[in-house]
């Protein structure tokens, strides 16, 4: 006579075991949401009571609504998340890029300039977002298209053109250098990203990415970027012809 096996069902792993499992998979100062710790949406209210305990015993730390971290314990006490764990909640969301740095942040990343703001501005298509972590604030602004990983680096470029002549202690020679290397460096698909993006920025932009491009012999994409142009405008930079002598050609002063 064969004996049938029993079959014992398997049981789902408790629900704050699993979390603490994969918690210990980051590192001190990581920031983590739901989908860092693959949660499936039927256990969602477990888990939310789960980390919540966490939170209650002190093994991790609520970051903001979502969003918690592992506090890295010293002598002086607990410590924060980096600026760079930080600024990393605003730039990704579900591992996907929807911000990016500009501003006087992104000018010194570039050495453009020496000051480094306290102010971190973070240029978004949908997300509005003012925040103080200490020493450290971030802030929002609206950017012209949609952030994407591919667009990023472009949208940051066109914004040191936007800004060219509020970018602090920068001179103009340092700043046109710095886009003549750039565009140089810049592949055909590279060039033409940059004139399609820079399409819905102001006519400004367009004027000044057109004189450089012209200036480097460029001028595949100058049709396009004329179009852009109203000729009745002038575009003030404080650009003198000595600098830049293409300038004339597209209402550039």
């Amino acid at each position: 006579m064969t004996l049938n096996k029993l079959i014992v069902p398997l049981l789902p792993m408790n629900t704050t075991t699993y979390i603490t499992q994969q918690i210990n998979r980051f590192t001190s100062g990581k920031v983590f949401d739901y989908d860092d710790l693959s949660i499936d949406s039927s256990q969602m209210t477990a888990a939310a009571k789960a980390l919540s305990r966490l939170v209650s015993e002190g093994k991790i730390e609520r970051f903001q609504k979502g969003k918690y971290y592992i506090p890295e314990k010293t002598v002086f006490g607990k410590l924060k998340p980096s600026d760079s764990e930080i600024l990393n909640t605003y730039l990704f969301n579900k591992k996907k890029q929807v911000a990016y740095i500009t501003g006087t942040r992104l000018y010194n990343m570039l050495g453009l300039t020496t000051q480094v703001p306290v102010t971190v501005t973070m240029a978004s298509w949908d997300k509005q977002f003012n925040k103080d972590f200490g020493k450290l604030r971030v802030k929002s602004t609206r950017s012209y298209l949609p952030v994407t990983s591919t667009n990023a680096s472009y949208l940051q470029v066109l914004d040191t053109i936007k800004d060219f002549k509020r970018i602090p202690d920068a001179e103009n020679g340092v700043l046109l250098q710095f886009l003549k290397n750039t565009f140089s460096e810049y592949s055909d698909k590279d060039l033409k990203r940059i004139v399609t993006y820079a399409k819905a920025y102001p006519p400004k932009v367009n004027a000044l990415l057109g004189a450089i491009l012209e200036a480097l012999q460029i001028t595949i994409f100058s049709k396009e970027l004329q179009k852009k142009i109203n000729t009745l405008s002038r575009y003030s930079f404080g650009i003198n012809k000595t600098e830049l002598p293409t300038i004339k050609n597209w209402n550039i002063n």
